[in-house]
C-alpha cells in the first residue's frame, strides 16, 4: 500500500488521465508556476506518455509513438510531476480523499477528471476477435496491423470522422476497405445531404465502398472472406476484419462508481467552471458533460483545461460556457469542412449552395435572417474557402452585397478577407483559443520566425487547421513592421522552392536525405517537402523514381508508375508520340487489352489508356509492351504528358507545315521531364488549330515562315489561353525557346505550380519572361540548354528500368512473400454507357468549370 503525503504546504493534484487534454492541463500548470503550489500526480492508463491523437492515423505511414508524442521523454521529471504509466486508476475514496491503483492509494486534496471516451461497440452477435477491432489508441492500431497482415477485405462501421480516419488506415495496409453507416449519409453531424452525397462520391471514387443506411443484425462466418456482417433487411457484406468506430461515450464510470453527477447521455456533470457535483473534483475534455453536452474535438478539451489551470491558480478566468465546433479535416484526401451552424437550423436561417456533380464538389453558406451576418457553413472538396468564412462567422464580420460570391469558385478559394480585416479579437487558432491580437504580441516581444510563433503561443500545434490563416496575418504582420518575410517551404526546409533548387544543382544533392542533412532541420521530412524534392530531384538529374532512395518521396501514383482508380484497379498508359501509331503497334495493344481484360478509351491527349489492371499484373502487361517498342507514357507523374497533333501539311490541304514531324520531335526530346507540375503540349500545322495548341503549357502552330510559339496555358479548372511568345521561329529555335522557357519554369515555379499560375505571378509579367529567354537579359540561355539536355541525355523508361530489377518488381506483388495472384480476388468491371452529366446547381448560376 502506497500513501501520498502532502510535500510541505503543498496541496496534492491528481489528474486522472495522460491523454491530449489532461498532458495539457499539466503544460498550462506548469507554464504558470504551479509546481510551486502543488504536487501533481498525473496517471495514465496506457503504457505511452500523451501522443497526438488527431494525427493517429500517421502511425501507419511511419510515424512511432515518439514521433507522436506530445513532449520529451523529460518533460514531467525535470518540471516536478510525477507521471505514472501504465497504473490505471481503478477507484475514487471521496470520503478519504485518495485515488486507488493497483499499486495503491495516492491521496489528493484536488482531483481533475481527464479520462476521454472509449469507442461504442453495439451489441451485435457474433463480435469477437478480428471481428470486433476498434480505432482509438496506439494498441488498437498494433492490433488492426497485425490482423490486416492475413487479410484482403477490411470493414468500418461508423461513417463519422475516426471512421473516415479508420477506412483511410486499412486502405493504407494494403486492404480493400469499405465503410458502412446506419445513417443515410456520411458524417452526419457535420454534413448535410448533398454535402454527404459529394463525401460518398469523392471516396467512392477512391476506391472505398460506401454501404449507407446498414444497421449491422449478427456477424457470422463468411463464404468467400472470414466473416459475414448481416443487415437489417437480408442484405450482407463478406470481410475478414471489422474495425468498430460508431461514435464515442464519455469514460466517466470512475465517477458513476463514487457518486458524482452523471448526464443523463453519460459524462461527468461540471460547471462552467469544470467542477463537478464534488467541489475537490473536476473534470475536463470528453470524460465531462457541460449543459447536457459531450464535445468530442480537441479544442474544447483544450479550453477547459487552460480555464482549470487558470482557477486552480486563482487567476481571474472567464468561464467555459460551450465551444466552437468547427472543423477542418482531410479525410482520405478529400477536404471536408463545416462552421457553426451548418444545418441552417437558426430560425431564419438562409443559405446559398453551390454544388458541382462533376467533381464532387459542394459548398453551403448559412446566413442569417437579415443576410448580413455568416451563421455556418459546409465545405466538401475544397477547404481553400474555410478561413475567410469562420473569420465571417467567429467575428460578425458584415457579408459583401452577394453572399454568394464568397462560395463562388475563384481559383483559389474564398475572396481574400485580408488580415488587415480581422479585428484583434479574431480568433485565429481555436485549439489553443490564440487571437490574432496575441500573434501579434508574440511578434512584438520577438519573434521573428513561423517556428518561434507557434512555440510562443501553441498555435497551429493542436489539429494544424489553422496553419494556413497563421502564416497569413505573421506574414502580413511582419511587412507591416517593415521586417522581411520568411518564406520557408516547411518547417524542415527554411528555403522557398526556388531555393531549394539551386542548392540541388550547385551542390550536386542527388538524395532528399542529403539535402536534409546539408540545409534542413528534422529527420524524416513531411508531405510537403518530401514531393517537391522528389520532383526537383527529378528535374535535375532524371534519376529512375523507382530507385529505393527516391521511391519514399513520390505520391500513390508514382510509386506504382499507373494511375490509381476509383476500384482500386491501374491504368495503363504506353507513349504515343504525336498520336502517330503503326498498325502493328495497335494489334499489340489490342491483344494485352483483351489477354488481361481491360478497358479501352482513346484520350484528349492522342494515347490509348487501358483500363482495369490489378497491381501484379502491371510488370506482365509492361513487359509485353515494351517489348513491342512502346514506352511508359508518364500518366501518372507531375511531367510531360503529351504532345498533341494534327497531320499537317502530310496530309491536310490546309497544312503549311509538318506538325507531326514536330510533334515527334518535341515529345521525344521532353518525354519523362519532371517538373512541379504536368505538361501538356501540342502543335498545329496551320492557324485552323486543330490540336489546340492555344489551351496548354506549350502551344506551337504553323506559319509559312516557320512557328509561332504560345507558352503558358491550359485548360482544366482555371482555364487559361496561352499567350504568343514569339513568331515565325525556325525548327532549331522553336527547341533553343522550349528548352529555356520549360527549365526557367522548373527552376523559378512554386511547388505543384502549374505554368499559367507561374506565368501570373510572375513579376514582371510576359515582358519579363521575353526579356529572360529571348534576350539573355540574366545571361542563363546557356546553362538553360545545357541543363534541359542533361535531362535528355539521362532519360529512360521508368518501366523499362523496374522490369530488370527483381527487388524494384517486389513492389507489384499482392502479397509480400508471394508473386501470384490471389484468385478469391474478383474484379467486377463496370462498363456502363455513359450518360448525360447531371447539371450544376448553383445559387447564382455559374458556367460549369472546364
Amino acid at each position: 500500500m502506497k500513501a501520498t503525503a502532502s510535500s510541505g504546504q503543498r496541496e496534492r493534484l491528481v489528474i486522472v488521465g495522460n491523454g491530449m487534454v489532461g498532458h495539457h492541463c499539466v503544460e498550462q500548470l506548469v507554464s504558470r508556476g504551479a509546481l510551486q503550489r502543488f504536487e501533481v500526480h498525473v496517471f495514465g492508463e496506457e503504457r505511452q506518455r500523451a501522443y497526438d491523437r488527431v494525427h493517429l492515423s500517421e502511425y501507419f505511414g511511419g510515424s512511432c509513438a515518439e514521433t507522436l508524442a506530445l513532449c520529451g521523454q523529460d518533460f514531467y521529471g525535470s518540471n516536478g510531476v510525477h507521471l505514472h504509466l501504465g497504473e490505471a486508476v481503478l477507484e475514487i475514496d471521496r470520503e478519504c480523499g485518495e485515488v486507488v491503483t493497483a499499486e495503491g492509494r495516492y491521496g489528493y486534496d484536488q482531483l481533475v477528471l481527464a479520462t476521454g471516451s472509449y469507442p461504442f461497440v453495439p451489441p451485435i452477435e457474433g463480435s469477437s476477435g478480428n471481428a470486433r477491432l476498434v480505432y482509438r489508441t496506439l494498441d488498437d492500431l498494433d492490433a488492426i496491423r497485425a490482423a490486416a497482415a492475413s487479410a484482403r477485405r477490411g470493414v468500418v462501421v461508423g461513417g463519422g470522422l475516426l471512421g473516415l480516419e479508420a477506412a483511410n488506415a486499412l486502405k493504407s495496409l494494403g486492404l480493400e476497405a469499405h465503410v458502412v453507416e446506419f445513417a443515410p449519409r456520411l458524417m452526419p453531424v457535420q454534413l448535410d445531404g448533398e454535402g454527404g452525397a459529394a463525401l460518398k462520391a469523392q471516396i467512392e471514387a477512391l476506391g472505398v465502398g460506401v454501404h449507407l443506411s446498414r444497421a449491422t443484425q449478427s456477424i457470422s462466418a463468411g463464404e468467400d472472406y472470414r466473416y459475414r456482417m448481416n443487415f437489417d433487411g437480408g442484405e450482407h457484406l463478406e470481410t475478414d476484419l471489422i474495425v468498430f468506430s460508431a461514435g464515442i461515450r464519455p469514460q466517466d464510470a470512475l465517477g458513476r462508481a463514487c457518486g458524482l453527477d452523471i448526464a443523463a447521455r453519460g459524462g461527468v456533470v461540471i460547471d462552467n467552471h469544470c467542477r463537478s457535483s464534488d467541489p475537490r473534483i473536476f473534470a475536463i475534455g470528453e470524460c465531462a458533460s457541460w449543459n447536457g453536452s459531450v464535445f468530442g474535438l480537441v479544442a474544447p478539451g483544450y479550453s477547459m483545461a487552460r480555464n482549470l489551470a487558470a482557477l486552480l491558480m486563482g487567476e481571474s478566468t472567464g468561464e467555459f460556457t460551450g465551444a466552437n465546433m468547427s472543423t477542418k479535416l482531410k479525410l482520405l484526401g478529400v477536404d471536408v469542412g463545416s462552421i457553426g451552424d451548418a444545418h441552417g437550423a437558426t430560425p431564419g436561417a438562409r443559405s446559398y449552395r453551390f454544388i458541382d456533380e462533376a467533381n464532387s464538389a459542394y459548398r453551403r453558406l448559412v446566413v442569417d435572417a437579415s443576410g448580413k451576418h455568416v451563421l455556418g457553413a459546409v465545405l466538401v472538396g475544397d477547404n481553400s474557402y474555410y478561413d475567410t468564412l469562420l473569420q465571417y462567422a467567429q467575428n460578425g464580420i458584415a457579408l459583401p452585397a452577394d453572399p454568394a460570391a464568397l462560395i463562388l469558385p475563384q481559383g483559389g478559394g474564398a475572396p481574400a478577407l485580408g488580415a488587415d480585416a480581422l479585428p484583434d479579437s479574431a480568433t485565429i487558432c481555436s485549439c489553443h483559443n490564440v487571437s490574432k491580437g496575441a500573434v501579434c504580441a508574440a511578434i512584438d516581444s520577438g519573434c521573428g520566425d513561423l517556428a518561434a510563433v507557434k512555440g510562443c503561443t501553441k498555435a497551429a500545434t493542436g489539429c494544424g487547421g489553422c496553419a494556413a490563416l497563421l502564416k497569413q496575418v505573421f506574414e502580413h504582420e511582419l511587412t507591416a513592421r517593415g521586417v522581411a518575410v520568411d518564406k520557408s517551404l516547411c518547417e524542415h526546409f527554411a528555403y522557398t522552392r526556388q531555393e531549394l533548387y539551386g542548392l540541388v544543382r550547385v551542390e550536386g544533392i542527388r538524395t532528399f536525405n542529403e539535402l536534409l542533412e546539408r540545409h534542413g532541420k528534422g529527420h524524416v521530412g513531411c508531405d510537403i517537402c518530401k514531393p517537391a524534392v522528389g520532383s526537383i530531384l527529378a528535374s535535375c538529374w532524371n534519376q529512375p523514381i523507382m530507385d529505393p532512395a527516391l521511391v519514399p518521396l513520390q505520391d500513390t501514383n508514382d510509386t506504382f508508375m499507373a494511375n490509381m482508380q476509383k476500384n482500386g484497379t491501374y491504368s495503363v498508359v504506353p507513349r504515343i508520340p504525336g498520336g502517330e501509331i503503326t498498325p502493328d503497334k495497335l494489334i499489340v495493344i489490342g491483344q494485352v487489352a483483351k489477354k488481361y481484360d481491360l478497358y479501352t478509351k482513346i484520350t484528349g491527349g492522342q494515347r490509348i489508356d487501358l483500363f482495369g489492371a490489378q497491381l501484379h499484373e502491371l510488370p506482365l502487361i509492361w513487359g509485353e509492351l515494351i517489348e513491342a517498342g512502346f514506352e511508359t507514357g508518364h500518366a501518372y507523374g507531375k511531367s510531360t504528358r503529351t504532345v498533341k497533333s494534327c497531320v499537317g501539311s502530310t496530309w491536310c490541304r490546309y497544312g503549311v507545315q509538318d506538325s507531326v514531324d514536330m510533334a515527334l520531335r518535341l515529345e521525344d526530346r521532353y518525354k519523362g521531364l519532371r517538373s512541379p507540375h504536368k505538361l501538356k503540349f501540342a502543335v498545329s500545322g496551320c492557324t485552323r488549330e486543330c490540336a489546340e495548341a492555344q489551351s496548354k503549357d506549350i502551344g506551337v502552330i504553323a506559319t509559312d515562315k516557320g512557328w509561332n510559339l504560345y507558352v503558358c496555358g491550359n485548360g482544366g479548372m482555371r482555364p487559361r489561353h496561352a499567350e504568343l511568345f514569339a513568331t515565325d521561329l525556325d525548327d532549331e529555335t522553336l527547341v533553343r525557346l522550349i528548352d529555356r522557357v520549360l527549365m526557367f519554369y522548373i527552376r523559378t515555379a512554386d511547388k505543384l505550380q502549374r505554368t499559367s499560375v507561374w506565368r501570373e505571378n510572375l513579376e514582371g509579367g510576359l515582358d519579363y519572361l521575353k526579356q529572360v529567354i529571348i534576350d539573355d537579359s540574366l545571361g542563363l540561355a546557356s546553362e538553360l540548354e545545357a541543363q534541359m539536355q542533361h535531362v535528355v541525355d539521362q532519360y529512360e523508361c521508368e518501366w523499362a528500368n523496374a522490369l530488370n530489377d527483381p527487388e524494384k518488381l517486389k513492389r507489384f506483388r499482392t502479397f509480400v512473400n508471394d508473386r501470384r495472384a490471389d484468385p478469391d480476388v474478383h474484379f467486377v468491371r463496370e462498363r456502363e454507357q455513359r450518360r448525360p452529366a447531371a447539371p450544376l446547381h448553383l445559387i447564382p448560376t455559374v458556367e460549369e468549370a472546364v
